[in-house]
């Protein structure tokens, strides 16, 4: 009979958990500061409105 046991590669394992940490801290992060599209579009229209208002208010120096 044969004493050898399976042999892991731990290096995958250790690459494997790190990605699997990096993924679990992106998900977390896209709900803590992620935003949807209206959310974005929102604030995009928003901000176009305030630049359009104070371009209408600048004063022409001829």
């Amino acid at each position: 009979m044969s004493t050898e046991k399976n042999v892991a590669n731990l290096n995958q394992f250790r690459k494997a958990k790190a990605r699997a940490d990096r993924r679990a801290l992106a998900d977390e992060n896209a709900v803590k500061f992620g935003r949807s599209k209206a959310q974005k579009a929102l604030e995009q229209a928003q901000t176009a409105k305030a630049k359009a208002l104070l371009d209408a208010h600048k004063k022409d120096d001829r």
